[in-house]
């Protein structure tokens, strides 16, 4: 893939279009904001966004108006095709809302496979919002998680620890001063035969139990001072917080909407980053066939990725088309396609 493609279309007919332009199996990573099934009109105000409204004044971005099984056979219908595009070793994540989102999770089972199920992912997407209705106030949206296959690309989240982190994950320190824990050296589970059933330090690993790893890894860490001796003669590694990455990201994510959005319901740049860096590589294609005003194609874009994206709104892609001009990308780097 030489170009990036922003192409005008309705997404069903553009994803057939990139079957037959033999992307079936090229797609590495696939992230999609659809409709949430609101029955509201996204407009335009005098060059801003509007709030969330049924009335038809200024620019109409997208309407949302399907309802029910109208709504899910949509969704199911691109989702299907959708799969076709993902490599062996790709993803797919959707953002929904809390409404819809569990009858669209029953959907992905069905088409990615259950054991695909990787996360629904928690999004903080607001402050609180007092509604004057029985129910509390809603702050979230969620993101489903699949892959295609159960080896997916998968390059480790990690953010820095803070303060407290370190004094509660790392509260032993050594006489250098150096914050560290501990962890068990075996794990449940007997093997009868191999290197970590054998002797370290003329013991065996406890009953039921085997060596996490060899007897020989065992020595070398010990002669290193990476094993420390509980008064009971109970072996445990070091793990100090100068070896660490940062902690593992969680399920929960605190990317609030743009103050100052451009077009409706426009995402978190650093959100779609995260999920960029996470589950794709350099040489990946990105996909988003509801890309609006193209913010998943930015954060693409800026990470070194190949990217397609796909809207049938007319505002949708001249706001698209004016932020990568802004970047002088798009007679180099762009093509245009009209379906």
């Amino acid at each position: 893939m030489k170009n990036n493609i922003l192409i005008k279309s309705e997404n069903l007919k553009a994803i057939g279009y990139l079957i037959k332009k033999k992307f079936k199996n090229k797609i590495d990573l696939i992230y999609i904001d659809p409709p949430f099934s609101t029955d509201n009109i996204f407009t335009f105000e005098k060059g801003r966004v509007s709030t969330i409204s049924r009335s038809r004044s200024g620019k109409v971005a997208y309407k949302d108006k399907l309802k029910g099984n109208d709504y899910l056979l949509f969704l199911e219908e691109r989702l299907l095709l959708l799969r076709e595009l993902l490599s062996d070793k790709g993803s797919i994540y959707l953002h929904i809302d809390y409404k819809i989102g569990h009858k669209v999770k029953l959907l992905m089972d069905k088409i990615f496979g259950e054991k695909n199920f990787r996360n629904d992912i928690t999004r903080i997407k607001s402050n609180p919002k007092n509604f004057k209705r029985v129910g509390y106030s809603n702050i979230k949206d969620l993101i489903l998680f699949y892959s295609k296959s159960t080896k997916p690309i998968w390059n480790e989240p990690t953010e820095p620890h803070t303060k407290d982190d370190i004094a509660k994950l790392f509260p032993k320190i050594d006489k250098d001063g150096k914050r560290y824990t501990t962890t068990p050296i075996h794990a449940p589970g007997e093997t009868l035969e191999g290197k970590t059933s054998g002797l370290f330090r003329g013991m065996k690993p406890p009953q039921g139990r085997h060596w996490r790893v060899d007897p020989k890894t065992l020595e070398k860490w010990d002669r290193e001072g990476l094993i420390e001796w509980s008064k009971n003669k109970n072996p445990r590694k070091k793990l100090y917080y100068e070896g660490t990455n940062g902690k593992r990201i969680t399920d929960i994510w605190n990317f609030k909407d743009p103050q100052y959005p451009i077009y409706p319901t426009e995402k978190n740049l650093e959100m779609l980053k995260l999920i960029i860096k996470t589950s794709s590589n350099k040489d990946s294609i990105v996909l988003d066939c509801f890309s609006g005003s193209g913010v998943t194609l930015l954060a693409a874009q800026e990470l070194g990725r190949k990217w397609i994206g796909i809207d049938s709104s007319n505002e949708a892609i001249k706001i698209c088309k004016k932020r990568f001009t802004k970047k002088t990308l798009f007679d180099r780097e762009i093509e245009i396609v009209i379906i």
